[in-house]
């Protein structure tokens, strides 16, 4: 019997009706019920609601597997070009609900489940809710993800508001998406020496550690193409030394299994913050070197399930592989695909650097030289002595051609060597991807412009034809269809639901801006989404919110470059306001900031102590009532942000401009129907232009100010003199009154933001205050806020990863992207 939909059932069937096929409720339950009974579950009578997910997830993977083998036997006949993103992370998200909107399989899955009889709880049914969303995977990480991370509690908590990195041991019941592949299990050394003999080069006396492959498919949007994401698991050797053992050695032998494969145990979770530490090093390499085996393996058989090479030539490997390296993080990839070719293949180098530059490219996504990583040279020739020489030897003939083009221009060689010889001697990992590669890019237009003038000006000067840009994009099957099923269907409703594969569809949506129905329909589903998300805040941090108020939402890295300092300061000036004049009428707000702090950045974690602090006064303020809250996220990550994106009024875009590389977050928010308060920087630049600047709240220095400011210096103690709300909350922050138990507590940021900032927070303090106030004078107008959300809604076609992908494709791997759609499991092959 099926049950009678609610509205909100109603939208969510609707907004992918059609787009599924007639899927059969009936088998599914009968594959739901054999996952469950047969496979799961040793008592039939007793389930716990992990059962009922996991018998799910494996009947959804069901549909996955042939599908995935599928595209496997397509590329295996077709031999195209295969494009390799090398990440050191991946924000996975959940895998369940977004594989059933991938699949078309989510209406006929809610109601085979629906239909499943289930031992039920008290008060009501078991929810079928996915435990093991991914926030970061380096490799295949046994501990750590960034999932397990608590940044802090909520101030009513009774845990203390700091944040705490705690271990998250997210496979402990096992992963249903991934397959491990101990077939490829490859080997992967460090230390060592090098052998130059008469035979070649040799890297030998090496310590071999096995990297363990484990597949998760990635399905495409109904198109029954299952990609590959393949993660790397550490596992040591299983040869014992005998002699030792012989001699007592065997605890050590046995701690030093443990030692090897501490290398896929735990994720540096760091953002815009580099940590040169042994064991990340040993990861970036481990990561590189067993994906590179992988991939000239493959490249050598191209018939599927053979192992054997049909391919003994190199010539072609440039036509039939790209490498993408997302960040430095995988740039050891460069170094080791020569190695493989020079001492393996027995390549000339010429030849061997010819193919490796046009494999490889290499995407930038910061301009902060705290984030640029540089291996101390010490580190490189204990862990991999052979990568350094041949890093010597890139350099060394890269300078001679740079010496050629600038004859005698020795500062230019010292400022472009790879090699960083003051101070501690260290290699620049973003100038070997520069070197190394045939294309260079930034991820928003206004970032890749500054790379060109500033950061990597000397080598576009050398070779300008390498750089390019590509501005980032958000999928809207997760960021829409899947988060947002309300708005999803409303949008339907009126231009159809082509625009979920083709996001420029949205420009339709400009007829609808003065209609009267959709701008209702548009301003009920945001007050849907505040509400549940009003209902969330509540049971998770025991605040109740006020859901009319403005949710005003700020999440991303706690960095002080992104300024969750600027927004800091105009909740305690909205305070102030408040409390000096509590009979005027304030638009009442809710703010939210949210994010994690990298584990050694200390003024990372100040600010997140201080957002809980600054939320403890106010919120138990009986003046101030729910006028005014604010509200920690703790342990944000993708599963959370597909709570709050859809409930955001205004979205905080606001670092100093020059400083953002892109951002995906304001893009997320655009989308969903947010208004954007934001510097011109990053992604919001394109957004404002798309959007038009008239539908965004603009405000502060533009990247030629800050510049300005740099050359003439900037003071803070300036600002503060001048401006007396400013004056009154610097020194409330230096008197304690948001600490009264420790009233120095803040004195690092107090000093941080009067003497030592570089990202100027109080040069745009005024400007960000009055932007703010025309926020809220715009709020007070419901339907004027609404035609400007559907405006950013209707434009925000752009910013899908789609067309980011597709630029990728055409313009950096030298492929054509098709909308071709492989056969399915069940029809003939073609």
């Amino acid at each position: 019997m099926s049950r009678p939909l609610s509205d909100y059932d109603k939208r969510k069937q609707i907004s992918v009706r059609g787009l599924a096929g007639v899927e059969n409720v009936s088998d599914l339950k009968k594959n739901f019920n054999r996952h469950l009974h047969f496979t799961l579950v040793k008592d039939r009578n007793v389930a716990t609601p992990r059962d009922y997910y996991f018998a799910l997830a494996h009947t959804v993977r069901d549909h996955l597997v042939g599908r995935w083998i599928r595209t496997q036997q397509y590329y295996y006949e077709k031999d195209p070009k295969r494009i390799y993103y090398l990440s050191l992370e991946f924000y996975m998200g959940r895998t369940l609900q977004n594989t059933m909107v991938n699949l078309g399989l989510q209406n006929a899955c809610d109601e085979a489940t629906y239909q499943v009889p289930q031992r039920q709880p008290a008060g009501g049914r078991w929810e079928i809710r996915e435990e093991n969303g991914w926030n970061g995977v380096l490799g295949r990480w046994d501990w750590g993800g960034g999932d397990g991370e608590q940044d802090g509690t909520n101030p009513s908590s009774s845990c203390p508001p700091w944040q705490v990195e705690e271990a998250d041991d997210w496979l402990r019941y096992g992963n249903p998406w991934e397959k491990a592949r101990p077939e490829y299990m490859i080997p992967v050394h460090f230390y060592g020496r090098v052998d130059h003999g008469p035979d070649g080069t040799k890297w030998v006396d090496t310590q071999v550690i096995l990297a363990l492959p484990y597949d998760t498919p990635v399905p495409g949007y109904r198109n029954n193409t299952v990609n590959t994401m393949r993660l790397w698991s550490a596992r040591a050797p299983n040869e014992f030394n005998l002699k030792d053992f012989n001699v007592g050695g065997y605890i050590q032998a046995v701690l030093d299994r443990n030692l090897a494969e501490n290398i896929s145990r735990v994720l540096y979770p760091n953002d815009n913050f580099f940590e040169g530490k042994e064991l990340r090093l040993k990861q970036e390499y481990f990561t590189v070197a067993a994906t590179l085996q992988d991939i000239i393996r493959r490249f050598k058989s191209s018939k599927f399930g053979s192992r054997d090479p049909v391919r003994t030539s190199f010539d072609a490997f440039p036509d039939k592989v790209a490498i993408q390296l997302n960040d430095t993080h995988p740039s050891l990839a460069i170094p080791e695909l020569m190695r493989v070719l020079v001492d393996t293949e027995k390549l000339d180098w010429e030849k061997a650097w010819d193919i490796t530059v046009r494999t490889c490219a290499y995407t930038n996504h910061t301009v902060l030289p705290e984030a640029l990583e540089r291996w101390p040279v010490n580190l490189l020739e204990t862990l991999l002595p052979r990568h350094l020489e041949i890093i010597y030897e890139i350099n060394q003939r890269f300078l001679d051609k740079v010496n050629a083009m600038f004859p005698g221009d020795l500062d230019r060689l010292r400022r472009m060597s790879l090699v960083e010889e003051s101070g501690i001697k260290r290699i620049n990992m973003a100038h070997l991807c520069i070197v190394g590669s045939h294309v260079i890019n930034g991820v928003a237009r206004i970032h890749s412009d500054i790379l060109k003038k500033t950061v990597f000006k000397d080598f576009y000067e050398f070779e300008p034809h390498k750089f390019q840009n590509k501005t980032n994009g958000i999928t809207p099957r997760r960021w829409l269809v899947l988060c947002n099923p309300g708005l999803a269907e409303v949008i339907a409703e009126r231009i159809g639901d082509e625009y979920i594969s083709d996001l420029d569809h949205l420009k339709k949506l400009l007829a609808f801006v003065d209609d009267e129905g959709f701008i209702r329909d548009v301003a009920k589903i945001k007050q849907e989404n505040k509400l549940k998300f009003a209902a969330y805040l509540e049971k998770e941090y025991k605040v109740k919110i006020n859901p009319n108020s403005l949710f005003d939402v700020q999440v991303k890295r706690i960095h002080e470059y992104k300024r969750q300092l600027l927004n800091c300061l105009h909740v305690i000036t909205l305070y102030n306001r408040i409390k000096k004049e509590p009979n005027q009428h304030f638009v009442p707000r809710t703010v939210m900031i949210g994010g994690k702090a990298a584990p050694g950045y200390h003024m990372a974690k100040m600010i997140i102590k201080l957002v809980t602090a600054i939320g403890d006064v106010i919120n138990n303020d009986p003046v101030i009532g729910d006028r005014l809250k604010m509200i920690f996220l703790e342990n944000y990550r993708v599963s959370l942000a597909e709570k709050v994106v859809p409930a955001a009024d205004l979205s905080e875009q606001i670092s100093t401009a020059g400083t953002e590389a892109s951002g995906t977050g304001n893009m997320k928010f655009m989308l969903n129907g947010a208004l954007t308060i934001g510097t011109m920087d990053g992604a919001n630049v394109e957004m404002a232009e798309e959007a038009g600047e008239e539908n965004f709240f603009i405000f502060g220095m533009r990247v030629e100010d800050v510049e300005e400011m740099d050359r003439k210096g900037y003071c803070a103690k300036d600002y503060y003199d001048r401006i007396p709300e400013l004056r009154q909350v610097m020194d409330q922050l230096s008197s304690g009154f948001f600490s009264p138990k420790q009233p120095e507590l803040f004195k690092d940021i107090v000093n941080m933001l009067m003497n030592n900032d570089r990202f100027k927070v109080f040069a745009d303090y005024e400007a960000y205050l009055k932007c703010q106030e025309n926020v809220s004078a715009l709020y007070k107008n419901t339907k004027e806020w609404t035609k400007k959300v559907i405006k950013n809604i209707a434009t925000s076609g752009k910013f899908s990863s789609d067309r980011t992908i597709s630029q990728y494709a055409r313009e950096i791997w030298g492929v054509e992207p098709t909308h071709h759609k492989i056969p399915a499991p069940d029809d003939p092959r073609e």
